[in-house]
């Protein structure tokens, strides 16, 4: 969290709040969540930018400014909110970018993981990070004809397999969990041991979870808002991932979870079933 749904729905939002404004100061109260440059050349460099456009890529936030590409990274709690009237600031704001119309873009950040970059204009095209990247979970994206071949290439499980944000950009415990739930594929099971059915389910389902979390605005489980400071929808639609103990709403069989490589994982073993290899 956020995974790529929540962190698409954020990119929208400040397209709307912030593009058009010019960066008048920025105060930074968490060093660490500057990567690069130092603090003080983000705090000066970034003085009289002015926000021309804002694009996602995976899970990472690309803001396009006048004289440089600001690229951030949200990790598990990092989001963004927009104060036009008095500033309010709370212990978990570790960011602050003040425009000269008297507004403010607040970064807040309860485990401070979050991380930001900053580099001239239109270097972000060559961010390592980026670079690295797979394709977007989404059928216009995401071939199908190489992605059921892929994963044939991988002996490991498909779960770890999912995560792997150089094979596809932008999917997380939630909607890899819920992804092989819809496909009654067990997390454990080698990607490389999947049968033709199983991958064109797969495919259908991953496309199709995310499309339905994009329309309802990602998940809102802990503390997820977008930067109108609104909730997502989509945990209601969640069928296992959460829900260690409940019965499963196909077969009544309780969820499970486990780890699958040092990753919380939950799955219905009734209807999940981990094939004899």
């Amino acid at each position: 969290m956020p995974e790529l749904p929540e962190v698409d729905v954020m990119k929208t939002g400040l397209e709307e709040l912030v593009v058009g404004k010019t960066i008048e100061s920025v105060d930074v109260y968490w060093d660490a969540i500057i990567d690069q440059p130092s603090v003080d050349e983000f705090k000066k460099d970034l003085v009289g930018d002015q926000i021309l456009d804002v694009r996602r890529r995976g899970k990472y936030l690309i803001f396009k400014l006048s004289n440089h590409d600001l690229v951030s990274h949200l990790r598990m709690t990092g989001g963004y909110s927009l104060e036009t009237n008095d500033l309010e600031k709370d212990k978990h704001t570790h960011v602050i970018f003040h425009f000269e119309d008297g507004s403010h873009l607040l970064y807040h950040d309860i485990r401070k993981f979050g991380r930001m970059y900053l580099m001239d204009r239109n270097e972000s095209k060559n961010f390592t990070p980026l670079l690295k990247l797979g394709p977007e979970p989404t059928m216009e994206d995401l071939d199908f004809m190489k992605f059921i071949t892929e994963l044939g290439d991988y002996n490991i499980p498909i779960k770890s397999l999912l995560l792997d944000q150089t094979f596809i950009a932008g999917l997380g415990n939630i909607y890899a969990d819920e992804s092989l739930f819809r496909a009654k594929i067990h997390p454990l099971t080698p990607a490389n041991q999947l049968n033709r059915g199983q991958t064109v389910k797969l495919y259908y389902a991953i496309t199709d979870i995310i499309r339905i979390a994009m329309t309802e605005g990602g998940s809102s489980i802990r503390n997820y808002k977008n930067a109108f400071g609104e909730q997502g929808n989509f945990q209601n639609y969640m069928k296992v991932y959460g829900k260690e103990g409940e019965a499963c709403q196909v077969c009544f069989t309780p969820i499970e979870k486990i780890k699958v490589g040092q990753r919380g994982t939950h799955f219905c073993p009734q209807c999940q079933v981990e094939a004899a290899l």
